[in-house]
């Protein structure tokens, strides 16, 4: 079984019919024993990707305040080559930003063939937090979840792997979370009261996520719902929905790289064939 629920547009969805704290009936050594051995998988298949240069890697994980984004980078990062993989987050538009389409900022971070990059939050909050805060009227983010379509089709076309992650945690475990954020004194940089402020408006973020999901979904770019309530899941979860995902290149990337090899041993043997008869 899949541990992430796997959302492909073909049948619409709602939140509350996923389990937050859903855990496949393990246990968390064993959970984390399987995250492991996983995570080992996805560095060799990463390498593969690297070098093979024929496709690149997009993961985008979003999610409400405290669902886990910051610690499931960590993860994946746990088990990726610094020289192919990179993180970008996306806060508050710049005026810049501003000055261009929404999709501006997020087409200039995207991946090229050979390369893996987490988006910490992305262009859906174009259609999540400007639209439960008014940002722009209605007829302008409606119009987007055409344009996000659109994109990743064209993303997909160039041979880039998207990977969507909703980290579904529960409105309870929110509550947990930021009132044990408040008892941290070392991490006192993370408090905020704009996160409480946000909590005010959990049913709106929820229609809002349920409207992207359900029209943002599709057989190239699917999204993914985590069950995130119990961290070492959540990291279960998508480094077995990464592995599931890129196995099926592995044979490619290695013919690949046989063929690139193959000719490095002709070029080697021409050279020291030459240089032979050079020394003659």
């Amino acid at each position: 079984m899949s541990y992430a629920h796997r959302i492909d547009g073909t049948k619409k969805v709602r939140l509350e019919d996923f389990d937050a704290s859903d855990t496949a009936g393990l246990h968390k050594a064993e959970g984390e024993t399987r995250a492991h051995a996983l995570g080992e998988e996805l560095a060799t298949l990463e390498d593969l990707l690297f070098y093979a240069g024929d496709h690149a890697l997009l993961i985008i994980l979003q999610g409400r305040d405290t669902s886990g984004k910051d610690g499931a980078i960590r993860k994946i990062l746990d088990y990726s080559n610094a020289q192919s993989c990179r993180v970008e987050p996306f806060k508050v538009p710049t005026e810049e930003d501003l000055a261009h389409d929404f999709l501006w900022r997020i087409h200039r971070r995207t991946p090229g063939r050979g390369e893996i990059v987490v988006f910490n939050r992305s262009h859906y909050e174009d259609v999540l937090v400007a639209r439960v805060h008014n940002l722009v009227p209605e007829e302008v983010w409606r119009r987007r979840y055409d344009h996000i379509n659109h994109f990743e089709a064209l993303l997909a076309d160039n041979r880039t792997i998207l990977l969507k992650f909703y980290l579904h945690i529960s409105k309870d475990e929110q509550k947990e979370r930021l009132l044990a954020r408040e008892q941290e004194t070392e991490k006192a940089w993370k408090l905020s009261a704009g996160d409480w402020k946000e909590r005010r408006l959990w049913d709106d973020y929820t229609r809002a996520y349920e409207e992207a999901i359900n029209r943002c979904s599709s057989r190239e770019a699917p999204w993914h719902i985590v069950p995130a309530n119990k961290k070492w899941f959540r990291n279960l979860a998508i480094l077995e929905r990464l592995v599931e995902t890129l196995r099926p290149y592995k044979s490619g990337w290695l013919g690949k790289l046989e063929q690139i090899g193959e000719k490095a041993k002709r070029e080697l043997a021409a050279y020291h064939e030459e240089k032979s008869g050079a020394a003659e």
